[in-house]
């Protein structure tokens, strides 16, 4: 449990942000897993995951100048990123959308640091990608360049295609996707805990079945 992919899936299933039966997505699929970051919705939760979301950017390596925070779900999830950015030691600007631009005050639909230089994306996952083609317009009319996108779990399982959504996003647009977990590191850690043995051939089944090919 010292890889923080782990500590991050054991930190979800304590939160009940990721559990296991049958559930239903949005493609119709019965998947034995189900992540939901809705749930993680108090300060210490938000606090733990900004750590995480810190931790997978800067073990990426991912050279970027600003955090942006998609509205909804991305806003808070951009700020305690910056905050866990912070606490590592390094200060981020960040910025999130309106999603209908403000005529009075400042106005516009931008709030926060401007959009310059190399921006990185933070949402929770990426289903559809019409988040993340949304979010690239907007930085890119800035006159600014998206940088990648961070997630919090990669489903890696396919889209309409051959592809997963995160793999999907990469061939269209050009930028990578990181995730702090994948369905891999999922795996992973339920082979390595005997309390979470019993969910293993479910969520390999599925694996089987919808999962991408992985290089």
């Amino acid at each position: 449990m010292n890889d923080f992919r782990q500590q991050f899936l054991q930190f979800s299933i304590d939160s009940h942000v990721l559990r296991f039966g049958e559930f239903k997505t949005k493609a119709g699929r019965l998947s034995p897993y189900f992540f939901n970051a809705g749930l993680f919705n108090d300060g210490a939760m938000l606090g733990k995951l900004g750590e995480f979301y810190a931790k997978a950017i800067i073990t990426a390596g991912i050279p970027f100048d600003v955090l942006f925070g998609p509205a909804y779900k991305g806003i808070p999830l951009a700020a305690t990123t910056a905050i866990g950015l912070a606490a590592a030691g390094r200060n981020t600007p960040w910025c999130f959308n309106r999603k209908e631009a403000k005529d009075h005050g400042e106005g516009g639909h931008l709030v926060g640091a401007p959009l310059t230089g190399k921006v990185l994306i933070i949402d929770d996952v990426i289903s559809a990608g019409t988040s993340v083609r949304e979010s690239i317009d907007i930085i890119r009319h800035q006159g600014a360049e998206p940088a990648g996108v961070v997630i919090a779990v990669d489903r890696m399982e396919r889209g309409l295609g051959q592809l997963s959504a995160a793999q999907e996003v990469t061939a269209s647009q050009g930028i990578p996707v990181f995730a702090i977990a994948t369905l891999d590191d999922l795996l992973g850690y339920l082979q390595s805990s005997s309390d979470m043995q019993q969910y293993l051939n479910a969520v390999e089944a599925y694996r089987s079945t919808y999962g991408v090919a992985t290089p």
